[in-house]
Parts: structure tokens; C-alpha cells; sequence
């Protein structure tokens, strides 16, 4: 039997808009044909500026969570200065390379820095890819669909808010492991905003 064959589904995405960054996520957790829970969180706050969303295994999530907020936050304390979402990309990075690909996740970092703002793709390697839209997990290639088609680098956060709940929602209505909610971080320059939507 495959090693990942329980490994849960998902439909995750982001996308960098005029004044920051938003990531959304579904909220079904399925093991095979079996919906675990309809009430999964998939998208965290790190702080206030830099967010994570995710698709894969809830454990892996969670570990890397927890592990990735505390290096973030012993960064800041030594150095004085506020992390990138660069280098924030990068210590996620790091810890997925030394464990040569045991987390079962796609983990998708964003946020609002002095550079402005950034969107990250990362595989359970640790590859690293910038982007100004993505969509992990296996509802992505319709997710990505919608994106692709609508979306432009100044879209408004209503506009961007908009788009990234329609790809979730078009993915939903078709990927069985995908469903019953989409929680939406938004992250600007004044703050992250976190909102959930019926799908």
C-alpha cells in the first residue's frame, strides 16, 4: 500500500492583491471515503504581518505551526527587526529539507513586509517558489482555473477576497475531499483579518 494513500485532501490558496495578501482554505478533512471533520482549521496567523495556509495532513500542520511561530518569534527577539516573509519562507523551508519530505503538506506562506507583498509555495521538500497566485492540495487544478482567469496584480481586497472564494468554491463543488467552509486571512499593511465563509 502506498504511504500516502490517507493522506487528506484539500483546496488551498493565495493571492497577492493591490495592498497585501490573502490566503483561504476549505474545511473538510476526509481519510479516504471517510469525512473526519467538517471543521478544520488549514490557515494561521504567524503574527500579525505573515500567515500560512496549508494542505495535507492536520498533524504535520500543526507541528510545523508551532515550530515555525516560535523561530519566528526568537528571530525577532534576537535580531530586533521584523522578520521578511522571505526569510520566513525560508525557515519553514529549512526544517521541511532536513526532514527529506516526512510531512505529508503544502504549506503556502504570504504576508506584507518593507518589500510589500510576498506569496510563497512550498513543497513537503522545502522547494521554495514566489508567485503572485497559487493553489495547493487536490482541488488546485480547478482552483487554479478561476484564478488564472481572474485574476490582475491591483485587484482591490474586495475584488481579491472575491477571487480566491470563488476558486474555493468551484473546487468544492467538484473535489469530493474539499468542502464546508472556507476560513480567509487577510493580511495588509494594517494588520491580518481572519473571516470564514459558507461555501
Amino acid at each position: 500500500m502506498d504511504e500516502y494513500s490517507y493522506v487528506p485532501g484539500a483546496t488551498t490558496v493565495g493571492a497577492v492583491f493591490g495592498e497585501g495578501v490573502i490566503l483561504a482554505s476549505e474545511k473538510r478533512v476526509v481519510y479516504r471515503s471517510y469525512i473526519l471533520s467538517r471543521n478544520a482549521k488549514k490557515v494561521f496567523k504567524i503574527n500579525e504581518r505573515i500567515g500560512m495556509a496549508c494542505a495535507g495532513l492536520i498533524s504535520g500542520m500543526q507541528y510545523l505551526l508551532g515550530e515555525l511561530k516560535s523561530k519566528v518569534y526568537l528571530f525577532e527577539l534576537e535580531t530586533r527587526r521584523q522578520i521578511s516573509v522571505k526569510s520566513t519562507a525560508r525557515l519553514l523551508s529549512n526544517m521541511l529539507f532536513e526532514e527529506r519530505g516526512r510531512f505529508a503538506t503544502e504549506i503556502l506562506i504570504g504576508g506584507v513586509d518593507v518589500s510589500g507583498a510576498k506569496l510563497y509555495i512550498i513543497d513537503r521538500f522545502g522547494s521554495v517558489i514566489p508567485d503572485n497566485y497559487a493553489a495547493v492540495g487536490s482541488g488546485a487544478q480547478i482552483a487554479i482555473g478561476v484564478l488564472e482567469e481572474g485574476y490582475k496584480k491591483e485587484m482591490s481586497i474586495e475584488e481579491a477576497k472575491e477571487l480566491v472564494i470563488k476558486s474555493v468554491r468551484s473546487a468544492a463543488s467538484r473535489d469530493a475531499m474539499s468542502g464546508n467552509g472556507i476560513d480567509v486571512l487577510t493580511i495588509t499593511s494594517n494588520g491580518a483579518l481572519e473571516n470564514t465563509f459558507e461555501i
